[in-house]
């Protein structure tokens, strides 16, 4: 399959603008035969170069979750999925997209896709622990994690983060040996702004965000010089 005939698979767009509330599946793409050059060419970027130069640049840490599939007699007993992501970006004001990236060979994101909706928990500099176990596949991620369901999706929204963004999937793209993920947004707050309307659980310690560089967790400083 071309380039051309990949993305036109890959972009799925699971609302209208007249029904902003209605989530459809996404159907997950499988992996291709990825390349970076031909046979001929030279050989590419190191992979373990390239995530030590990249790794230069600090982003922040969300944990993107889903609601469980409604019951059935073939998902009893099932969970919400999640898995923590550093791709997280704000894309546009009008309409409200934002977009994340996942690894074509995540086995939470087709769960998220078939649910068609998400929610961004953006993840204060507490909650390192919390990003870790998200980070791990197989356990049950959710195990411990106090967390309510957000308005309009009913995906998890975790207790003390420090934003969440409540998403319908707008459309999806290929990019390599990802996937990049378009939101938009439904709903969004913070924990000052939840207890200013005497709403929420009241989550959220404060609003340091927690960080990550160079394979590591850390906090923001603010700048006095």
């Amino acid at each position: 399959m071309g380039h051309a005939g990949m993305a036109a698979a890959a972009v799925r767009y699971l609302r209208s603008a007249g029904s902003p509330r209605t989530a459809q599946p996404v159907e997950p793409l499988p992996r291709p035969d990825l390349r970076a050059v031909a046979d001929d060419e030279r050989a590419p970027i190191d992979p373990a170069e390239f995530r030590r130069v990249l790794g230069n640049f600090a982003t922040g840490v969300t944990v993107i979750t889903a609601p469980a599939p409604p019951a059935d007699p073939e998902t009893t007993g099932a969970t919400p999925s999640g898995f923590a992501c550093q791709s997280f970006a704000a894309l546009s004001l009008d309409p409200p997209l934002i977009t994340f990236m996942v690894a074509r060979t995540s086995t939470t994101w087709p769960r998220i896709a078939r649910a068609g909706v998400f929610c961004v928990n953006v993840l204060g500099a507490h909650q390192g622990d919390l990003c870790r176990g998200f980070a791990v596949s197989g356990a049950d991620k959710f195990a411990g994690v106090a967390h309510e369901p957000s308005p309009v999706s009913g995906a998890p929204r975790l207790a003390g983060a420090t934003a969440w963004i409540d998403c319908t999937v707008h459309a999806v793209h290929p990019g390599g040996d990802h996937l990049i993920v378009v939101g938009r947004v439904n709903a969004l707050g913070t924990p000052e702004t939840e207890a200013g309307a005497g709403t929420g659980t009241g989550a959220g310690t404060g609003t340091e965000p927690l960080l990550f560089h160079r394979g590591h967790f850390g906090g923001f400083a603010p700048f006095t010089g």
